[in-house]
């Protein structure tokens, strides 16, 4: 399999986002450094978009990912930063959706 994209939706519990997001922020700079990443990085709802966008709502921000293979990508998974950030990360949590994708 050739590069692999992530969805990853990320909903925090209320009130939580800003909190969950600086969590996230912290363990960037050790992704990205990671064999394989391409991307990685958290979006939020776009404002004066008009009546066509369909928002996640305040509590959620999605992250968007790209790697150079499956491999790389389940290596990320199974990183200890990553451990350390679920760890951190799970009470603020309200809910996780992670989509991979492949390109057509």
């Amino acid at each position: 399999m050739a590069t692999v994209h992530i969805v990853a939706i990320i909903t925090a519990k209320p009130g939580q986002r800003d909190t969950l997001l600086d969590a996230f922020r912290a363990n960037v700079p050790a992704v990205l450094e990671e064999d394989g990443c391409i991307e990685y990085q958290a979006t939020v709802d776009a404002e004066g978009v008009g009546a066509f966008q369909t928002k996640f709502g305040d509590d959620t921000f999605v992250v968007v990912e790209k790697w150079a293979s499956l491999d790389a990508l389940m290596a990320h998974a199974a990183s200890p930063h990553m451990a350390a950030y679920a760890a951190k990360s799970k009470d603020m949590l309200a809910e996780r959706v992670i989509h991979v994708l492949s390109p057509t």
